[in-house]
């Protein structure tokens, strides 16, 4: 008598339990094709072109076929792109705090100010677009406007990357549709996240050269290889690397447990009643701001590390930089290539004209507005400041480096610990700009309104970079 086949073979046969491994397979395939790629083309190699952005544009470009985008999961990418920034978040926030040695704390603060001030001219610049296209302007494809507010996801696809760009991208799109309006926002947003790794890759490039062909600076990264001591990977009193479990799971377990602390905290802020503003803006903003909960509870989770381990409660170092770095890696890695490739080919031709102006005037803008004030704060440096704030700007911190390496492979200047310190007064100053963000869709009045107050905090934010160097300027002579 044949026996049934049993429910385990059935569902590792079913369509449903390969579904997510395949998408991984897919965002594996394409992250390796966009090394090769970057490794092989010259061209693509002197671009400094993330190779996941590379991958990520491969997979776009093969959606343009029916058959291809079909087969691609468009919900899975989202959600990739969503969790891995949080993750990669975490994993940097549990790292050993770097000691500012040679940044010192006015300039900590001024790099802070500089990220929150462009920060807001970026979304200065995307509402004077997107609002006269809103009143204005109608477009053909889809016969519906375009959201006045959705300048202010410049900001958070230049600024902060893709997955910023996803979580406001939701939310505008989400509240457009209670409007009646139809708006692109997680496919407007996503892109202007790619367009930025571009912008910032390409044009940090190109501004590099033309500086070296006028002797202002010289590139200096072939000058040496990537070395790493037996310290760089350990330190003292650390978990063996293999003993009952390996050190890199012990890593990552840890990292995703912090998470479920940020999970259990947005799911109890989920569970209060706010009424009527706290549903459509409080908790929205909540889930969307993943990535700061997880910045403030990899911080504590190091703090309680570091207590347990000088009370000599903990005898040995569980947290190793290295691997935490490997791990942040890994996670912005898929984020890049997975938030690229949930863009949806299709829908880009609703918002080619709003994205075209948009990514445009916020690189302009960008370029100029950051060369202008690192001019000002890092007179000893103003290049190597410029490229890493400017790489930074336009895409992720690691573009800025990537580009900062350039010209300073050693990191013999500050600009490297500038961009790592400033994190804290920029999230101190930005945060309520942010706030401002889950406010401004709810109506062309308060996105007028939000654009007033940007403008103002802009120029208080200006006025402060500029006044200080000038007075301390003063105070040498």
């Amino acid at each position: 008598m044949l026996m049934s086949s049993s429910p385990a073979v059935t569902a590792f046969d079913s369509s449903e339990t390969w579904n997510s491994l395949i998408q991984i397979f897919l965002l594996a395939v394409a992250i390796i094709a966009g090394n090769t790629i970057r490794r092989k083309v010259a061209f693509m190699r002197r671009s400094l072109i993330p190779s996941a952005l590379i991958g990520g544009l491969i997979i776009l470009l093969l959606k343009a076929f029916q058959s291809v985008d079909g087969f691609i999961d468009k919900r899975f990418m989202e959600i990739v792109t969503y969790h891995a920034l949080a993750l990669g978040f975490i994993a940097m926030s549990l790292r050993s705090p770097r000691k500012a040695s040679r940044s010192n704390t006015m300039t900590v603060i001024d790099t802070g100010t500089l990220t929150a001030a462009t920060y807001i001219i970026q979304g200065i610049v995307g509402l004077l677009i997107t609002i006269p296209l809103f009143v204005w302007w109608r477009n053909p494809l889809i016969g519906r406007d375009i959201f006045y507010s959705a300048g202010l996801l410049l900001p958070m696809g230049y600024g902060q990357g893709p997955g910023q760009a996803l979580n406001f991208g939701t939310i505008y799109q989400n509240t457009a549709a209670d409007q009646e309006i139809l708006f692109y926002g997680i496919d407007f947003g996503l892109s202007i996240a790619a367009i930025g790794f571009i912008v910032g890759s390409v044009v940090g490039v190109i501004y590099m050269n033309i500086l070296n062909g006028k002797n202002k600076l010289r590139i200096k990264s072939d000058e040496i290889n990537d070395r790493y001591r037996l310290s760089d990977y350990e330190a003292n009193n650390e978990l063996p690397h293999s003993e009952s479990v390996d050190k890199l799971t012990i890593m990552a377990s840890i990292v995703i447990a912090t998470y479920m602390l940020v999970f259990l905290l947005m799911k109890g802020i989920g569970q209060l009643d706010m009424g009527s503003f706290g549903e459509k803006t409080v908790k929205p903003l909540v889930y969307g701001f993943n990535f700061f909960w997880g910045i403030l509870f990899g911080a504590l989770t190091r703090k309680c590390h570091d207590w347990l381990r000088s009370k000599n409660i903990m005898h040995r170092e569980y947290l190793n930089d290295f691997l935490l770095n490997r791990i942040s890696g890994f996670c912005f890695d898929l984020m890049i290539v997975a938030g690229t490739a949930a863009i949806n080919f299709t829908n880009l031709k609703a918002i080619a004209l709003p994205l075209t102006l948009v990514c445009l005037a916020g690189a302009s803008v960008t370029f100029f507005y950051v060369r202008m004030v690192c001019r000002r704060i890092y007179p000893e440096y103003e290049y190597e400041g410029f490229f890493a704030m400017f790489g930074m700007l336009t895409g992720t911190a690691s573009n800025g480096m990537i580009l900062l390496r350039e010209i300073d492979p050693r990191y013999e200047t500050p600009a490297a610990n500038n961009l790592v310190l400033q994190n804290i007064p920029a999230m101190i100053m930005g945060f309520p700009i942010l706030l401002l963000l889950g406010y401004a869709p709810h109506s062309l009045s308060a996105t007028l309104t939000t654009l007033g107050i940007l403008v103002v905090v802009l120029v208080c934010f200006t006025l402060f970079l500029l006044r200080k160097r000038r007075l301390s300027h003063s105070a040498e002579q």
